[in-house]
């Protein structure tokens, strides 16, 4: 396994992480995409520390808590062989202060999740959301204490836009707070829109990149192809819906470029995908996840070697989509002094 650091911070992150949203199955999004439980999820991480793959990432909506609470049990007795990375913001329940990113829900969600995780402390800590309606003194004051406190050690975003980000780096530098260091981040070859703002905002400012759903929500698993239609076992027939939508014919291109690489170099479709998204600038981890055994053994074939520029070229050319405003004029007109990110 490769090792990386998170970001401009002194932590040590694997370059495949695992994340745990089929852990539980409780609801309709999440049965859809698994329903692990702690037998199978004991064997899952037994397989990646094996691998060296020693980050896990869940969040406290993860089938309602449940993902956590598993991945608690199945920790148990190898806590200090693995890096646990969750989120919190989403509306947790029906209470009116179970949501956002107030001192009070903050403080209460953590402590809820330690209970849940089995744990003293949170190893990465990441806003699931941004929360317009509480100031951002308020959510950095609120981490730093959680930080001072030893109950989180980093932290991180999720789904923020660039201004977003910024602002919180921008308060983090005003008052002493820590800095965000992980965008856990929408990434993959059929989903390249983080590359217009936040990879450069995460080059300059050493925010590393955790990317979720690397597949573009299980789409190029390399079983979607021209005339196919959507697998019997996909779970986008109950999530597709909630997540990224995607042109058939865009999808199509870019699976043609995936299985000419793949012919090319003996590789999987997702191992391409995958390999693809680790030669990408500010990418700390890949989150992948699995149902079973052998999707994960599977995934974790996409590290110790690398696609030739250029196959890195083709896929590029193939996955390239229209740039909105004022990335094209930017792109278009003041290259010489606003590169893209390298």
């Amino acid at each position: 396994m490769e090792y990386r650091r998170l970001g401009r911070s002194g932590l040590t992150v694997p370059a495949l992480s695992f994340g745990t949203g089929t852990f539980g199955g409780v609801g309709k999004l999440f049965s859809a995409w698994g329903d692990t439980d702690v037998a199978e999820a004991r064997r899952l991480i037994d397989i990646c520390l094996d691998a060296g793959v020693n980050m896990f990432d869940t969040a406290d909506i993860y089938s309602q808590g449940e993902s956590e609470r598993i991945l608690g049990e199945a920790l148990k007795g190898k806590r200090d062989k693995a890096i646990i990375s969750t989120k919190a913001t989403f509306r947790f329940n029906d209470e009116p202060n179970n949501v956002g990113s107030s001192r009070q829900h903050l403080i209460a969600t953590v402590e809820a999740q330690l209970k849940r995780l089995q744990t003293d402390h949170i190893d990465l800590f990441q806003l699931h959301a941004y929360d317009a309606l509480t100031p951002q003194e308020e959510v950095l004051s609120t981490l730093d204490t959680l930080v001072r406190a030893g109950k989180i050690r980093y932290t991180g975003v999720s789904n923020f836009s660039g201004w977003h980000l910024m602002k919180s780096l921008s308060v983090a530098d005003r008052y002493g707070y820590p800095r965000h260091v992980a965008n856990q981040t929408y990434y993959s070859l059929i989903g390249r829109e983080y590359e217009w703002e936040l990879m450069p905002l995460g080059l300059e400012e050493g925010v590393g990149a955790v990317v979720w759903s690397p597949l573009g929500w299980g789409r190029l698993t390399g079983k979607i192809r021209r005339g196919t239609g959507i697998p019997k076992e996909s779970r986008l027939h109950g999530s597709a819906d909630a997540g990224p939508q995607v042109s058939d014919e865009y999808l199509f291109r870019v699976v043609d470029a995936l299985e000419d690489v793949a012919n090319e170099t003996g590789k999987t479709v997702p191992q391409i995908a995958l390999n693809w998204l680790l030669q990408r600038p500010t990418v700390s981890s890949v989150i992948i996840g699995a149902r079973n055994e052998e999707q994960l053994r599977q995934n974790l074939d996409a590290v110790g070697w690398n696609l030739t520029p250029e196959q890195v070229a083709k896929l590029d050319k193939a996955s390239e989509i229209p740039l909105t405003y004022p990335y094209w004029h930017q792109r278009g007109t003041f290259l010489e002094r606003n590169p893209a990110p390298v």
